[in-house]
């Protein structure tokens, strides 16, 4: 494989975290479980466990489940205590992932997360997989207390801090796997680039909005160059 050629701007390049770049299932699908049992709930079917990856806590158990506030939150209190337990260390890059990122990071983008689980989680994450030092844009997520929630959120939260570096509109866009992503994307007018190997699939993003899908990691790098 040829050496990436160094670009002489700096992109910054936004990243989902579950679906996107590793398979968080296992941990997720557990952890739904754990607090739909908390409460009472017969377990979801696998499309509700589909549907409940990507969406933030616990509006998701609202929207997919049909519960109401009071138990949304009693889930969610479950649910952070079985996944914060351990069940969010069940998760692997998917392959060629850190390659793609390394690639990325070699031309000179500047690469972050932006996920809509909280950011604690998120970095814990990221830093039990050894990828931290790739994202020098940070990983950024939603907070506990419900003051950052959603993808459009989080991505702002990330423009925000880059503000100044990215002033001249030199940003590359957004990589993710579920319709949240497309529409928090356009809600900053980022393009986003979907990854077909996700939970949401390429039917899902095609008919988001996304202007490309890729179905392998190291097609990202050349999606994102079309972008201009």
């Amino acid at each position: 494989m040829p050496s990436p050629t160094a670009r002489s701007d700096s992109r910054l390049v936004l990243f989902d975290l579950d679906g996107t770049l590793v398979d968080s299932g296992p941990g997720i699908r557990a952890s739904i479980r754990h607090a739909t049992t908390a409460v009472g709930l017969p377990e979801p079917t696998p499309e509700q466990l589909r549907d409940l990856i990507g969406p933030p806590f616990p509006a998701a158990f609202r929207d997919v489940l049909g519960v109401d506030v009071e138990t949304a939150e009693v889930m969610m209190a479950a649910y952070r205590q079985h996944y914060g337990g351990g069940a969010m260390f069940d998760v692997e890059p998917y392959e060629g992932i850190p390659e793609a990122l390394e690639d990325l990071a070699a031309r000179g983008d500047v690469l972050a997360v932006t996920t809509s689980k909280p950011a604690g989680y998120a970095r814990e994450i990221v830093e039990h997989l050894g990828l931290t030092a790739l994202f020098a844009g940070g990983v950024h997520g939603a907070a506990h207390d419900g003051s950052v929630e959603g993808k459009a959120a989080v991505v702002g939260l990330a423009l925000t801090q880059h503000a100044n570096r990215h002033a001249d509109g030199s940003m590359a866009g957004l990589v993710g796997d579920r319709h949240h992503d497309v529409e928090g994307a356009r809600h900053h007018d980022l393009p986003c680039v979907g990854v077909s190997w996700g939970f949401g699939g390429r039917a899902e993003l095609e008919a988001a909005g996304a202007v490309a899908v890729v179905d392998k990691p190291a097609e990202i790098a050349a999606a994102l160059d079309d972008l201009g």
